[in-house]
C-alpha cells in the first residue's frame, strides 16, 4: 500500500511539474519571440522567418530608438509616475491602515470608516465623472492626474491593515509605558515589522502604474506628456510613426533599415526590462506579505 501511495504522489507531483511548466512556457515564448524579432533584420521580420531565435542579427532598432527622444521622454514621465505613486500611494496606506487595525473598542468608529472604504471596492464613480473631476480640478496634461486617482488603493489598504493586525498589540502598549506616541510606534516598531508587506505593496504598485496605459491617453492632450506604455499603445495600434518623430535625412535612412515590427519589439523590449528587473528585489518578501496579509475570515 505504501509503495502504490508514493507512486500516486510521484505521478501527481510530475503531472503537476509539467502542467506548471507548460504554464510558464506560455508567459515566456511571446517574450522570447518578441525578442528575436527585435534583434533580426526587417526583411525577416516582415517576411515572417522569425521565430524563437534572431533571424541576420541586427540591433539597428535599438540603435534608433536609443536615439529618439519621444520614446525616453515618455520613459521618464512613467518613472517619474510611478515613483511619486510608490512614495504617496504607501504613505497614505500606511497613514489609513494603521488606526484601521485597531479593535473597535480602542478607535470608535473604526467599522464605519472600514465599510467607507470596502464600499469604494464594490461602486465606482464611473468613467466619464472621474473625468470630469479631474478636468475641475486643473489636473488634465499634468503628472498628478496618472498619481492622484490611484494613490490610496483599498484592495492594498485591505493587504496592509491585515498585516498590522499580525503584530503582537503588547508591543504597542510597551511602548506607550515607556513614553511613545501613536506616530512614533507606528514607524519605528510597526512600519519597520511590516517590511514583506510594504515590498509586496511596492512591487504591485510599480508593476501597475508602469503598465497603465489607458489613464494617460485620457487625461493627457499632449502626447509630450504620454507615459511610456501610453506611447507604446499608439505606436502598437498602428500610428504613424513618422507623425511621432521629426525625421531627418539620418533618420530616414536608418528607417530605410527597419521595419515597423523591429521597432515596436525593440521599444516593448525596453520598456518591460526595467519593471522585470523590480521583481528579484523583492520576490523574497511577496510570498509571505502575500499569505500573512490576505484577507481572513
Amino acid at each position: 500500500m505504501a509503495r502504490k501511495w508514493l507512486k500516486k504522489i510521484n505521478l501527481f507531483e510530475i503531472g503537476n511539474m509539467l502542467l506548471l511548466s507548460l504554464s510558464a512556457l506560455t508567459c515566456i515564448l511571446p517574450l522570447i519571440h518578441i525578442t528575436a524579432v527585435s534583434f533580426s533584420s526587417s526583411a525577416a521580420a516582415e517576411a515572417g522567418k522569425v521565430r524563437l531565435w534572431p533571424v541576420e542579427f541586427s540591433m539597428d532598432a535599438y540603435r534608433f530608438i536609443l536615439e529618439k527622444p519621444q520614446f525616453w521622454r515618455a520613459m521618464l514621465v512613467t518613472v517619474e509616475r510611478v515613483g511619486l505613486t510608490i512614495v504617496l500611494g504607501m504613505f497614505l496606506i500606511i497613514l489609513t491602515a494603521y488606526p484601521l487595525s485597531k479593535e473597535s473598542h480602542r478607535f470608535k468608529g473604526r467599522t464605519i470608516y472600514a465599510w467607507f472604504f470596502f464600499f469604494t471596492m464594490l461602486f465606482g464613480g464611473g468613467l466619464i465623472p472621474t473625468y470630469m473631476n479631474i478636468r475641475q480640478l486643473g489636473l488634465l496634461d499634468s503628472i498628478w492626474a496618472l498619481v492622484l486617482p490611484v494613490a490610496l488603493s483599498v484592495y492594498n489598504l485591505v493587504i496592509m491593515l491585515n498585516f498590522f493586525r499580525q503584530i503582537p498589540g503588547e508591543l504597542g502598549e510597551a511602548a506607550i509605558i515607556d513614553g511613545a506616541g501613536q506616530w512614533r510606534i507606528l514607524w519605528q516598531i510597526f512600519v519597520p515589522l511590516s517590511k514583506p508587506a510594504i515590498a509586496t505593496l511596492v512591487l504591485m504598485t510599480a508593476v501597475t502604474s508602469w503598465n497603465s496605459w489607458f489613464d494617460g491617453i485620457l487625461y493627457m492632450n499632449n502626447p509630450k506628456h504620454y507615459p511610456l506604455q501610453s506611447f507604446l499603445q499608439t505606436v502598437i495600434i498602428g500610428a504613424d510613426l513618422s507623425s511621432l518623430m521629426n525625421l531627418s535625412l539620418e533618420n530616414m535612412e536608418a528607417m530605410s533599415k527597419l521595419s515597423q515590427r523591429t521597432i515596436i519589439t525593440a521599444q516593448i523590449l525596453v520598456g518591460v526590462l526595467p519593471i522585470l528587473s523590480f521583481y528579484p528585489f523583492l520576490q523574497k518578501y511577496f510570498v509571505k506579505g502575500m499569505m500573512i496579509g490576505g484577507v481572513k475570515g
